[in-house]
């Protein structure tokens, strides 16, 4: 039939932060201050360097500095601002600010106890299905905005991988363990029209993770 036009491919990248300079090795969560560390920069320079030839023309980020600080090397390359958009943030976290965490020495606190009692919604912080949602939504948008090209949100573990996890239709509760979402990571969306057609991931600053461990481990 002539005069339809075929459907337009467009990518939505969800990217992990880089690495945070964490001395204190605080569950740091929503809290103010928390920037990229040296490695961290390099990570977002890699993965800056990784798109550097993609059709970019959307970059947005959690409001958090960890997440601005490794958007902007890729928004410098493409020559984009940054919007900021408060629905790619954090997932909320009873522990922030904690050195203590979920399965990290936890069950000897019994103050905290309470706080584990529903591992689905789960109990110690923000709901899955409320940060599937705004993740959803935050996707949406950028896909409209980016219609026929790419764009790219910078955001966090968690609301990265319950992202994916429903846009695959897999249950939300998870153990944190398995999550396929390293530092710097990109998660990509590609859309046929409005459909998703597949996802696939990479790690562009792999080589900068591993060469960090093996000198941690010299």
């Amino acid at each position: 039939m002539t005069g339809m036009s075929t459907p337009e491919i467009t990518v939505v990248h969800l990217m992990r932060h880089g690495e945070v300079h964490n001395p204190q090795g605080v569950l740091y969560g929503r809290l103010p201050g928390f920037q990229l560390s040296p490695l961290g920069r390099a990570m977002a320079q890699a993965a800056a360097d990784h798109l550097a030839t993609h059709d970019l023309v959307h970059v947005v980020a959690s409001p958090l500095e960890r997440a601005i600080e490794t958007a902007q090397p890729i928004a410098d390359v493409h020559g984009l601002g940054i919007h900021v958009d408060g629905r790619a943030i954090e997932a909320g976290n009873f522990f922030e600010g904690k050195v203590v965490g979920v399965g990290d020495g936890v069950m000897r606190h019994p103050e905290y106890w309470s706080r584990l009692r529903d591992p689905f919604t789960p109990s110690w912080g923000e709901a899955y299905a409320g940060i599937a949602a705004r993740m959803l939504a935050v996707i949406d948008d950028a896909r409209e905005v980016a219609r026929g090209h790419e764009a790219i949100i910078v955001s966090h573990q968690l609301p990265v991988w319950i992202a994916r996890c429903r846009l695959e239709g897999r249950r939300l509760w998870h153990d944190p363990r398995k999550r396929q979402c390293a530092l710097a990571s990109l998660t990509s969306l590609h859309y046929l029209g409005n459909e998703l057609v597949s996802v696939v991931y990479g790690e562009p600053a792999a080589q900068l993770a591993d060469g960090a461990a093996e000198k941690a481990g010299a």
